[in-house]
């Protein structure tokens, strides 16, 4: 089992700049959190000794777990689980339009998570079929038969884009699914897209529901998306906490990638003018310790916006670690950010 941490908004924002240097704070700590035995072993280090520049070598943000798109996907699956309100409405509403002769008037709403990603992992796809019921089927448009969830489609789609061609034309992009929603009878179910980034949507046979945070363009609700064949659901996004999320977060990308000299995301994904100057900072101190730079990080910082979940999740079982008794002091300036008036 691995420990993935997620973060979660607990207050709401009190002002930009420490609400920036907050979010930063816990993604770089979820960062640290995330190197895994074997990295440490590679590096030679302890978790607490880590440095900038030993994170950002190893750092690899266009895999991360947790933090970004699996973070925002784990909520909505909890949220739906535990009954949440402000999500269920919605996503019930989705699902009575999606098939209004199977779900409309249905009291309840039941999520079963998939994601092709996840798959791999030793009886995951038993698992799902084994949670859905021997009776479950899938709801890929509103003509033609089902599919049973107990039939070979399935384990097709947790090959991922290479099974299209086994999938068939109405669930060619199946593949696709982050989580299969029902009502509360749980035995017919729609596929759902989840994105914690609307820009970054894409639809296609067999998807039917797409469920994302609002945003400054998108607002909330529930409503029929043409250019994906979607039903979009738009879930409240308090204080615009995923903008404030994505600026901190490639805010401290933008310092990893230039630290660890990896290769630069494409130009659009790079942070506001004061997610720069956090950057900036953070750049300044390679040789320091994450941990000293976390602490200064939440000396600027609007301590208690957020909160930290650490996630159990199955994994390989990483090799015997080694460390040596002794170790060669580094030397380097206590990290110290600006205020971002």
């Amino acid at each position: 089992m691995s420990d993935v941490t997620f973060l979660r908004q607990r207050e709401t924002v009190d002002e930009y700049g420490r609400a920036l240097y907050a979010v930063s704070r816990s993604i770089l700590r979820a960062m640290l959190d995330q190197l895994s035995t074997q990295d440490l072993t590679d590096l030679n280090v302890d978790r607490a000794d880590v440095t900038m520049r030993q994170l950002s070598h190893y750092a690899r943000l266009e895999r991360d777990k947790g933090m970004r798109g699996d973070g925002f996907e784990w909520a909505v699956h909890e949220a739906i689980a535990g009954g949440e309100p402000t999500v269920t409405e919605l996503v019930s509403d989705a699902l009575a339009r999606t098939s209004p002769k199977v779900f409309r008037g249905s009291s309840g709403t039941s999520c079963l998570l998939f994601s092709y990603e996840r798959a791999k992992y030793l009886g995951f796809l038993e698992a799902v079929v084994e949670n859905a019921g021997e009776e479950a089927v899938l709801l890929p448009d509103s003509q033609g038969r089902p599919y049973r969830f107990a039939s070979d489609w399935l384990k097709h789609a947790a090959k991922g884009a290479y099974a299209e061609d086994a999938l068939g034309q109405r669930i060619k992009k199946v593949w696709k699914t982050d989580v299969f929603l029902s009502d509360e009878n749980a035995r017919r179910y729609a596929a759902a897209t989840i994105k914690s980034n609307h820009v970054h949507l894409e639809g296609g046979p067999g998807l039917r529901v797409a469920i994302v945070p609002a945003a400054v363009n998108l607002r909330l609700g529930v409503r029929f998306d043409r250019t994906h064949g979607l039903w979009l659901t738009v879930l409240p996004d308090p204080d615009g906490f995923m903008g404030l999320f994505n600026d901190a977060y490639w805010s401290v990308a933008s310092a990893v990638y230039t630290i660890g000299k990896q290769e630069r995301p494409p130009y659009y994904l790079k942070p506001s003018v004061k997610g720069q100057r956090v950057a900036e900072q953070l750049e300044k101190y390679p040789t320091a310790k994450v941990i000293d730079i976390e602490n200064a990080l939440d000396e600027a910082a609007q301590q208690q916006l957020l909160e930290v979940k650490h996630q159990l999740v199955s994994v390989e079982a990483p090799e015997w670690l080694h460390i040596n008794e002794k170790r060669t002091p580094v030397i380097a300036p206590r990290p110290h950010f600006e205020p971002l008036d």
